[in-house]
Parts: C-alpha cells; sequence; structure tokens
C-alpha cells in the first residue's frame, strides 16, 4: 500500500479501513462511525479465519474508506510510564551527566533542565508530537513535584495535557523526585497537585529515599484515598528489601479496596531475589491486584512470564528519553517491546504477542482505559503498521502508515522536535562511493 500520509486525499475522519490485518490474523473492514469502531467485517474468501461471536455488520465502503492492502492494525500504543517534563528534546543534544549519588544526579538534573533555556512546554510538546507520530495513543506521564519546581511542571504539563487532547491521551503522575518525608512541604505540594489537576499520586524507594517506609506511604496512599486517586511508585530498591515493600504496598492496597488502581514502577527487586521470594511477593501482588510497569532496564528485569504465570499484571513504559537519566529513547513503543523482548527472552510468537500485550491491552487496563481495543464500541484510537503480523510488529518495530485518535487522521507527521541545521553542501560527490566505482 502506498504511505497514508504521503495520500493528498486521505479522510481526515475516514469511515472505513478496508483490508487490514487485525492482531488475530484475520482480515478485515474496520467500520468507524462518531470516533469509535462500529463493526468489524471480515473479508470473504478468506480461508482458515477464527470465528467471532459478533463482529457488526457496517455500511459498504465507500469514498470515506481507506484501502490497507492488508496491513497491521492495532490499538493505539501506550506507553505506561514516561517523563515529559525531563525530557531535552527540542533542545540542542546535552552530553550525559554522571554524578556520585542519587541525590547530586537530581541536583545536577535541576541545573541542567534549566541551564537549555528551553521551557518545559516546549519539551513535553516536541516529545509529545513524536508519541502521537509513532502510535501512542496514550501515556502516564509522571511529572516531578519538590520544593524547588513546586508546581510549575504540573502546570506546564497540564497545559500540554489541553493541547493534546484531540490526538494523545496524558495521564499525570504527581511525582516527589526529591522524596516526600525527607523534604519538607513536600506532602502538601502533593496534595495541592492532586486539586490542581494531577490524576495519581506517585512516591520514590520509601526505604532507599527516604529511610522512612511507613512515613511515605502513610502519606502517599493517605492522599490517594483522600482524592480518589490512583498511586504509581518508582521503586529502584533491589533484594528482599525491595519484595518487602512490594509486599507493604499490597497490603496497603488491599485494606483500602484499591485493587486496579496502585502500580509499581520499575520493581527491580523481583528480578533480583530467589524463587521462593519472588513467588510470595508475586502471590502477594496478584492478590491486591498491584500492577508493575517495566521499561526493560538492563539489570534486574522483572520476570515478565512467571509474573504472568502468578496472574500479575505487567505493562511497559519507556521510563526517560533523552534526558538527564539517559541519553537513549526514541518514544516508539513498538521498539520498547523489542527491547522487553531481548531483556526477557521472550521468542516464540506467542510471547511476542504478549510483549505486545505490554503495550497495548495490558497497559490500558493498567491505566484504566475502559474503552479502549478493537472491537464495536471501543475508541477508534488506532494505529497502522507496515507488519504482516503481531509478532513482526514487535520484532521489527517498523514504520507506523496511520495513526487515529478519536476516529481522526493524526499521524504520522513530519519530525518538529529537532533544531534547525544549515544545508550540507558535500563536494567531491564520488568520495564515498565503492574504490571501483570512482
Amino acid at each position: 500500500m502506498s504511505h497514508p500520509a504521503d495520500t493528498p486525499s486521505i479522510p481526515l475522519a475516514p469511515e472505513v479501513l478496508r483490508n487490514a490485518t487485525l492482531p488475530d490474523g484475520r482480515r478485515a473492514d474496520i467500520h468507524l462511525a462518531d470516533g469509535r469502531v462500529t463493526a468489524l467485517v471480515d473479508q470473504p474468501g478468506k480461508p482458515d479465519q477464527p470465528d467471532r461471536a459478533d463482529t457488526g455488520r457496517g455500511p459498504a465502503a465507500g469514498p470515506g474508506s481507506i484501502d490497507l492492502g492488508g496491513a497491521l492494525v492495532l490499538p493505539a500504543l501506550v506507553d505506561g510510564h514516561a517523563h515529559l517534563d525531563k525530557t531535552l528534546l527540542g533542545a540542542p543534544w546535552q552530553p550525559h551527566p554522571t554524578s556520585a549519588t542519587l541525590r547530586e544526579h537530581i541536583a545536577n538534573e535541576r541545573a541542567l533542565r534549566v541551564s537549555t533555556g528551553v521551557p518545559v512546554t516546549d519539551r513535553a510538546t516536541a516529545l509529545a508530537h513524536r508519541m502521537v507520530s509513532l502510535g501512542t495513543g496514550h501515556v502516564r506521564s509522571h511529572v516531578d513535584i519538590d520544593p524547588d519546581v513546586r508546581l510549575d511542571g504540573l502546570r506546564e504539563l497540564v497545559e500540554v495535557r489541553e493541547k493534546f487532547r484531540d490526538r494523545l491521551g496524558i495521564q499525570i503522575v504527581a511525582f516527589p523526585q526529591s522524596g516526600v518525608v525527607t523534604a519538607p512541604g513536600v506532602a502538601d505540594l502533593l496534595d495541592a497537585a492532586l486539586s490542581e489537576g494531577a490524576d495519581l499520586i506517585g512516591g520514590l524507594d520509601p526505604a532507599g529515599f527516604d529511610g522512612d517506609v511507613d512515613g511515605q506511604l502513610d502519606i502517599v496512599f493517605g492522599l490517594a484515598e483522600r482524592h480518589g486517586a490512583g498511586v504509581d511508585i518508582h521503586l529502584h530498591d533491589g533484594g528482599v528489601t525491595g519484595t518487602r515493600q512490594l509486599r507493604d504496598i499490597a497490603e496497603r492496597t488491599a485494606a483500602l479496596g484499591l485493587d486496579g488502581t496502585v502500580t509499581v514502577s520499575h520493581a527491580y527487586a523481583l528480578g533480583e531475589v530467589d524463587a521462593t521470594e519472588l513467588d510470595r511477593t508475586a502471590t502477594a501482588l496478584a492478590t491486591a491486584g498491584v500492577a508493575i510497569m517495566t521499561n526493560g532496564p538492563r539489570h534486574s528485569m522483572p520476570p515478565v512470564l512467571r509474573l504472568r504465570e502468578h496472574g500479575v499484571r505487567v505493562f511497559a513504559g519507556s521510563d526517560n528519553i533523552r534526558d538527564t537519566w539517559w541519553p537513549y529513547g526514541t518514544a516508539d513503543m513498538l521498539e520498547r517491546a523489542t527491547i522487553i523482548g531481548l531483556q526477557g527472552d521472550l521468542m516464540s510468537d506467542g510471547e511476542l504477542r504478549h510483549a505486545d500485550s505490554m503495550i497495548t491491552d495490558e497497559a490500558a487496563a493498567a491505566l484504566g482505559l475502559t474503552d479502549y481495543g478493537l472491537a464495536p464500541g471501543c475508541r477508534a484510537d488506532l494505529v497502522v503498521i507496515a507488519a504482516g503480523g503481531v509478532p513482526e510488529a514487535v520484532a521489527a518495530h517498523p514504520r507506523r502508515l496511520l495513526v487515529l485518535h478519536g476516529g481522526r487522521v493524526v499521524g504520522p507527521a513530519p519530525e518538529t522536535d529537532f533544531p534547525d541545521f544549515p544545508a550540507v553542501s558535500v563536494t567531491g560527490g564520488d568520495a564515498f562511493a565503492p574504490q571501483g566505482e570512482r
């Protein structure tokens, strides 16, 4: 098929996406109306199509249709953990800073983000544009809340969230980057953040950073209960120190009836303990309904398949994208699924499909997206991918051909998040030709 972005006559709100490959491998026409999927109509004459209880019936394809030529259609990708306020996209390249301690790194980060001279709104906008173009329809972004930044970053992200509301769903977590108990006034700032637009309350290493597990969790879960908000806690603490905190979080989640609204991000400890400790902790997490987010770290990644066997929801996020924490990151969630697959030894087609679920269905469920999916009645947040099926899409993370949000075409779009460079004139044009061709 031709690249939809190169087709001037493409309808901005298509009525039918014809000849699509669905996640289960079927070929079908996807009918859309009023921003939702209204029907999935199997194409006739396609052998070995799995039965479907109710695909619905839509109108015949007309001028508002797009022929996808068999390209794969997925529900929009979901980035379950990002930091829109931290990215340095939209600013010139910054050398990666090194720091001896976590607190030193936080201080260096704050100074560098100011010295770039590029406002949070501009940098976050650059990253949000890239996310949309790569097929992400929903993202959960943490935003720093501390005695220095206070609520400034939150207010800037609320502005970006409103700017992108027709292209990208943005959830905001009030994140205490400088700690809770050890940072004077942060508890009050977190309370205010939940009143001023944050959707969830965050936390950070209750033992390793604050040195007071009960003190931090009392504040975090107290605010969650008061505001009716979800919880998403960064937990880098390793070994049994980390798993003990995971069980503490699970216990509080169950006591407050917060099943399905609490996430622990990273949870490195789950990849560092023996089988007995892992199974004990996974059982507690599954029973309480606590989800785990991983970005596929270079060490101590939670064992994705083992946790799934226990019934723990595990989903994916980018985490840091081109900021002071990592110079890496592209915002491509299919690439993130590739990274997790490589780290977790996910190799079979079934395992590649599970990696895909971590950036689609599982992530959407963790974020509480109730009308998400590719079925009649779901929001038409969709991405068309140059692949013949889900395993290929995860393994190769190929280009995105079309991105829809609420049934409207929103991407892909040309990159707009890099500084302008002067045109480069190359002299001696044959200098790069093979020896025999000069």
